[in-house]
């Protein structure tokens, strides 16, 4: 019988309303058993009033059948089968006895976000037909017990706990493996923040059971790598979490194998290596978290189309490369953060695509160009692309029409131009970071266009200007107010602030501002309460009294301002106060002496100021205290060090105190850097300072009246960076225990009477970048013997005005790494020498010194890691200049004075291409200026005389713009600025001489030049040496010849026999010279001894007469010159005199 299709679907309507109605008659039929055990259990429970949990108390109304009661839910048989009891505040313990595990016919069971006291029930085996098992942050502490193994028809087992909320659970008896080996069925496996502690085998294996596992997360589980290549058997896989492990492997090639993945979140897990192109094709994928994994690398490739991607997370790795364009095929993504990795060139365009956008962060990358439209991300919330080097305007975007963006940070780029008014104009804004750009313009009306919401403001370190836009203070939500560094003008009346009524903090530093705060009509109390302000520069002349009422002022720095007078009492009073900086100002002294102050200052910066007498304000808990550059004159107190027992940093430097070093600072065990420079200290240095070493970073004493020797007690576990002695009256020698010191950057002891030979035992310091020892008594040789180490950092070197003699060694300089800086140094790498002394919050010591370069004495105070020089004057050195100067070539300045250099000037210093000063003066070098000179084009002061230089200066370059007195005492030098002039002077000329090569690498041309030359002159030579006659035939013809040419010229010709009288007459003392490089070539050369005689030469003496062609005139305007020494073995047979 056929039915009609009317009558199929009445039938089928009719079945499944019966159904549903006797369903949930059933259902309604709550077990009296069932409603007994529930109602036990809820007598059991106690609750914590202080949680805000879902239900407090839980109150089941037992009037109704239990099947209805909140999160119990029955099956067709009144039997409990769910139970929900999640978020509760429950605070009660569950023990074994419990009405709870009666109820065995439960299928699902949620504790999760409750109390409970911390015993773990072991009998939850019971059970045993439940599928769903939520314990996570449940409150139970200790193991877990082997009993929930054995519920083998488990699908989720939740058991995660929160690191958060102070509660462990800890994977032991039973390991993970014994955990889920029977758990087979299982689907969705949290175990977040429980202790597993398994290697890669162990838990890698311990899953494998699990073959229809979709889910699994593991999060801070005290996993360690590797990840095997066996679990790509878990084909089921959709969910991975193993956050914060120490996983130290590398991301699985197989994981771009499972079909189902929707999310991997790998964040802090030690990844290293690349990470597969292909995990960013996976089509299913929606959440990529990689983040926070420094070692791992990776860069994009094209992005697929209709990709699911909605979350990319890869900050804090070193990812690479460009964003492709490809990135707006992920038109699904609503989150993407790159921050701290290696990203470079343009951000896309089509990034205006990604139209759900909601959450993007860039910042800390090397991104560049201009900034993309975002117009089309109506749903953005937070922008931040701070920390790049984005560069142009930024009106490209509809900045109104993004009504939802909460958070803009553009701060520390290269933005330009004016901000745009709509900025201001969204309605949702509350943090607005522009900061550390190149804006300018001003800022015109801000209360009619900022958002009402908007509680932090920052515009510091730009190019704003005009005058200051007291609309600001009309923004009545802001919190954080900072407008520094920028060429704002005008006067700001200190009321303006009351109308900021939640203003926290302000920062108005470094502008053309002057501040009022002279108004006396206003109430103190009506101000904000202030934690930070800020107003360094701003031509202050006294406090501002609403200071007085500040209770929560945590950091005041009114530096470089002009308040006179006295620092008030009020200030030690302020108990939340933190950070005082009053430098740079007119104070005198402290209004009255308080005794026993309770400040809990940390920070004390009073430098700059006039302050005198006696120290008496000391805050006890401070860790940076500068009393520096005042005019204390007072005996430091003997008990000085009670109050730096946390002080981190301590400067007196610049007073006027004296007396001796009270011994009670070397308690002040905290301590990293005690300047104690320029003062009127006198004494010894005490023995235990130099002990402190094993902690103290530095220690400047430069500039006293400190007398005695220096301690030799530097401990082994010496931490010294910087240790300055100079100018003082030390004596004795270098301690040998100064060489523990193996991170020493810095030594100066110059200006005292120390003694001894060169500090060979400081060679292994392998971190020494500066070393003055100028002024003092060393002696002997610098060259230390089997040192092939030496200082490859050294920069710096002042050895001058001491005894110091012998040679300079070429393989002793060669070590000296630091003075050849490679020419292509990136510059990003250049820094200030200096010392970090507190890791956390960074403080910084700055390193100075005083130089003598370009004839003056300069005091450099910040020093950069690439200025170089070398000043040896006034020593004993001698023999030749050598050789590896010229690899020096990043030398600013090079000072060789006062010693007893020989030989030629070096034509390898025109390889010193930024040498700045050069000075050779008083030496014995001949021979002439090198022409290579001309190439040292920054080259400010030269200085070569008192030398036996000759010949002409060098014209048509710099060398001319120097002072007659850079070349005097020189006999043979001439030309400009000498008033000496030359006449006739020889210049070689350099001709191109094709190369002539063969593949055997002989150059042919030079040993056919050579052949032939020797056979023309033997050819010549020996009939004249064999043929008596004929040799004085050709004598006496070549005497006429040069009778007759050279007077044509200007010049006068003597016969040898004339000479050789002369000679007589006037005797001259043959000179020996020896030339050596290193002392290893010492025992591989023989010395030669070369003799010379010295002559004179007189140039436009002598001129043929006009009209005989044969008399000749002498000219008594001729001028002459002191000869070069020449060699007696010199082949020809004649000579030049006047």
């Amino acid at each position: 019988m056929r039915m009609s299709l009317f009558s199929l679907l009445f039938l089928n309507s009719f079945v499944l309303v019966m159904l549903i109605v006797d369903v949930v008659l059933v259902s309604a039929q709550c077990q009296n058993d069932q409603s007994r055990l529930l109602r036990q259990l809820e007598s059991s429970f106690s609750y914590n009033p202080t949680s805000s949990g879902k239900l407090v108390p839980l109150k089941w109304n037992q009037s109704t059948d239990c099947c209805f009661w909140d999160g119990v839910h029955c099956d067709g048989d009144g039997h409990v089968i769910s139970l929900d009891l999640n978020s509760r505040s429950i605070s009660s313990s569950i023990d074994n006895s419990s009405s709870l595990f009666r109820l065995q016919h439960l299928q699902w069971l949620n504790l999760a976000y409750n109390k409970f006291k911390p015993v773990f029930p072991t009998v939850f085996d019971k059970l045993e037909n439940l599928s769903y098992l939520n314990l996570s942050n449940a409150g139970f502490k200790g193991k877990i017990p082997i009993e929930i193994s054995r519920l083998t028809r488990l699908v989720t087992l939740d058991l995660s706990v929160s690191s958060l909320l102070g509660r462990s659970l800890k994977l032991e008896k039973p390991n993970l493996e014994m955990l889920v080996q029977n758990l087979k069925r299982l689907r969705f496996l949290y175990l977040d923040g429980v202790n597993i502690s398994a290697t890669g085998n162990e838990w890698c294996k311990a899953l494998l059971p699990l073959t229809e596992l979709q889910e699994l997360s593991m999060s801070y589980c005290y996993l360690s790598g590797p990840i095997l290549s066996s679990l790509s058997s878990l084909r089921s896989l959709s969910v991975i979490r193993l956050d914060n492990n120490n996983l130290s492997a590398s991301v699985p090639q197989f994981f771009t194998e499972f079909e189902n993945l929707t999310s991997l979140r790998l964040t802090a897990t030690g990844l290293r290596g690349r990470v597969p192109e292909d995990i960013f094709q996976i089509r299913t994928l929606q959440i990529l978290d990689l983040s926070t994994n420094k070692l791992l690398e990776g860069s994009f490739q094209n992005f697929p189309l209709n990709a699911s991607l909605q979350t990319l997370t890869l900050s804090g790795t070193n990812f690479r490369g460009q964003v492709p364009e490809s990135i707006g095929n992920l038109e699904q993504l609503t989150r993407i953060e790159l921050v701290g990795c290696n990203f470079s060139g343009a951000i896309p365009k089509t990034m205006k695509n990604l139209t759900q956008l909601v959450y993007l962060d860039f910042s800390f990358n090397h991104f560049s160009g201009p900034i993309p439209p975002f117009s089309s991300s109506r749903n953005l919330t937070q922008l931040s692309l701070a920390h790049n080097q984005l560069k142009g305007t930024i009106d490209s975007t509809n900045w109104s029409g993004l009504s939802k963006l909460v958070s803009i940070d553009l701060q520390n780029n290269m933005l330009s131009g004016t901000i745009p008014p709509n900025l201001f104009c969204i309605p949702s804004l509350r943090r607005l970071f522009l900061s550390q750009n190149q804006f300018k313009g001003n800022l015109g009306d801000l209360h009619c266009r900022a958002s009402s919401l908007l509680d932090t403001f920052d515009l510091s370190s730009n190019k704003l200007q005009g005058q200051f836009p007291m609309s600001v203070f009309e923004l009545r939500g802001l919190k954080f107010l900072s407008l520094s560094s920028n060429n704002f003008s005008g006067l700001i009346p200190m009321r303006a602030l009351q109308n900021l009524k939640n203003l926290s903090s302000l920062d108005l530093s470094y502008n053309s501002l002057s501040i009022d705060a002279t108004d006396t009509n206003v109430s103190s109390l009506s101000f904000p309460n202030i934690t930070t302000l800020k107003l360094i520069s701003c031509n202050l002349t006294e406090f501002p009294d609403f200071l007085t009422y500040q209770s929560r002022l945590s950091y005041l720095d009114l530096s470089n301002n002009q308040i006179q007078g006295k620092i008030p009492n009020w200030i030690w009073k302020v108990r939340s106060l933190r950070y005082l900086n009053l430098s740079k100002n007119f104070l005198v002294k402290f209004e009255r002496s308080l005794e026993n102050i309770n400040s809990s200052l940390n920070v004390l910066d009073l430098h700059g100021n006039r302050l005198q007498g006696k120290i008496e304000i000391l805050p006890s808990s401070a860790t940076y205290l500068d009393y520096s550059n005042n005019n204390f004159n007072s005996v430091l107190p003997a008990q000085i060090g009670d109050f730096l027992q946390f002080a981190y940093f301590f400067s007196v430097s610049g007073n006027n105190f004296k007396g001796s070093i009270p011994k009670s600072i070397c308690s002040s065990l905290y301590l990293r850097v005690l300047d104690m420079s320029d003062n009127y200290l006198s004494g010894p240095i005490p023995k235990c300072l130099t002990r402190m070493s094993a902690s103290l970073g530095v220690l400047n004493l430069r500039g006293n009246n400190l007398s005695g020797i220096i301690s030799d007690t530097f401990p082994e576990s010496c931490k010294l960076q910087t240790l300055d002695l100079n100018q003082n009256r030390l004596e004795g020698k270098v301690p040998e225990s100064l060489g523990n010191c193996k991170k020493l950057e810095v030594v100066k002891i110059g200006n005292n009477q120390i003694s001894g030979s060169f500090p060979c035992h400081l060679k292994n310091i392998s971190k020494l970048r500066i070393l003055v020892l100028r002024s003092n008594k060393f002696n002997g040789s610098i060259h230390c013997h089997k040192n092939n180490i030496g200082w490859p950092m050294l920069q710096i070197v002042d050895l001058a005005s001491n005894n110091f003699s012998g040679k300079l060694h070429q393989k002793c300089l060669a070590t000296w790494k630091g003075m050849q800086v490679p020419e292509n140094e990136d510059q990003s790498k250049v820094k200030h020498l200096e010392f970090q002394f507190l890791e956390f919050y960074p403080n910084y010591y700055q390193d100075a010194i005083t130089v003598t370069i370009k004839g003056l004495e300069l005091e450099l105070v910040k020093i950069l890691t690439v200025f170089t020089t070398i000043d040896i004057s006034c020593n004993n050195f001698e023999g030749r200049i050598p050789e590896v100067i010229g690899t020096f070539k990043e030398l600013y300045g090079l000072n060789f004075s006062h010693n007893a250099f020989t030989g030629s000037m070096p034509s390898f210093l025109g390889n010193l291409q930024q040498l700045e000063s050069l000075d050779l003066s008083s030496n014995y070098l001949s021979g002439g200026i090198p022409l290579q000179l001309v190439n040292l084009n920054f080259l400010s002061f030269l200085n070569v005389s008192n030398n036996k230089l000759f010949g002409q200066i060098p014209t048509g370059t710099q060398l001319q713009t120097f002072s007659k007195a850079s070349f005097e005492n020189n006999p043979g030098l001439c030309g400009a600025p000498l008033t000496v002039k030359c006449a006739n002077v020889f210049r070689p000329t350099t001709h191109t001489v094709p190369e002539l090569q063969s593949v055997d690498g002989l150059d042919w041309l030079f040993i056919f030049l050579g052949v032939g030359f020797g056979a023309g002159a033997a050819a010549f030579a020996v009939p004249l040496l064999l043929w008596k006659t004929a040799s004085k035939w050709v004598d006496g013809n070549v005497d006429k010849i040069l009778e007759i040419i050279l007077p044509k010229v200007g010049l006068t010709y003597t016969r040898p026999s004339d000479l050789k009288v002369e000679a007589d007459e006037n005797p001259e003392e043959d000179k020996t010279e020896i030339y050596d490089d290193d002392e290893e070539d010492e025992d591989e050369e023989s010395k030669e001894t070369t003799e010379e005689f010295c002559g004179r030469y007189c140039v436009f003496c002598s001129k043929l007469d006009n009209n005989t062609m044969k008399k000749v005139i002498h000219d008594l305007c001729c001028t002459c010159y002191d000869s070069p020494y020449l060699s007696p073995s010199t082949s020809t047979s004649s000579s030049f005199s006047p």
